[in-house]
């Protein structure tokens, strides 16, 4: 096995946040689906990632019962299922051991928030010598308020800088469609 997915906080909590209603990608989960079947389909590995912070009260906290898969998705039997509290998907968990102890060398990055906890374990990813290919349309992100003057960048904004900050440079940048193309080409 070389090649993993890792499915980055694809979790009820956003859902129940205001925002949510304005999202890049309502077809989140079909296009998450269509990964896991490909990945599935050449033996590779799936990995869940769940963020979580304990006693902060919020849709994030596992008191609140959000910290959940999106209904949808279902990992499979002897897939890993890991709970992160940091940004990337690497600093907390055993993810980089998961991956290493099982001859994974390229990841497929995809899930909630593109240009954070997406786009932040793209970088360290390929910082530990994974393969990063980062599928963009398997990813999601709201509007952000600009800190300090109030502007919002706009989803499509926020999708094509984090494209723009990673192809090259941190990872390479597919759709689902060019992935799950390549397998039934054979290419």
């Amino acid at each position: 096995m070389t090649k993993a997915l890792i499915v980055i906080d694809v979790q009820e909590s956003f859902r129940t946040r205001a925002e949510w209603a304005d999202n890049s990608n309502p077809g989140l989960i079909g296009q998450v689906n269509r990964l896991v079947d490909l990945t599935r389909a050449e033996n590779g590995l799936v990995v869940w990632v769940l963020h979580s912070e304990p006693g902060s009260g919020g849709p994030f906290d596992p008191a609140s019962g959000h910290v959940r898969l999106i209904d949808g998705l279902s990992p499979a039997e002897g897939e890993p299922v890991l709970t992160k509290t940091a940004h990337n998907a690497f600093t907390t968990t055993n993810l980089q051991q998961t991956l290493t102890v099982r001859g994974v060398q390229e990841v497929l990055i995809s899930g909630i928030r593109t240009e954070q906890c997406c786009e932040t374990t793209a970088r360290v990813g390929s910082d530990l010598g994974f393969g990063v290919t980062f599928v963009t349309d398997a990813t999601a992100t709201t509007p952000l308020r600009h800190w300090r003057t109030g502007a919002v960048m706009s989803t499509n904004d926020i999708i094509e800088r984090t494209e723009s900050v990673l192809a090259g440079r941190f990872a390479s940048i597919a759709t689902v469609d060019e992935l799950t193309g390549s397998i039934l080409t054979g290419s």
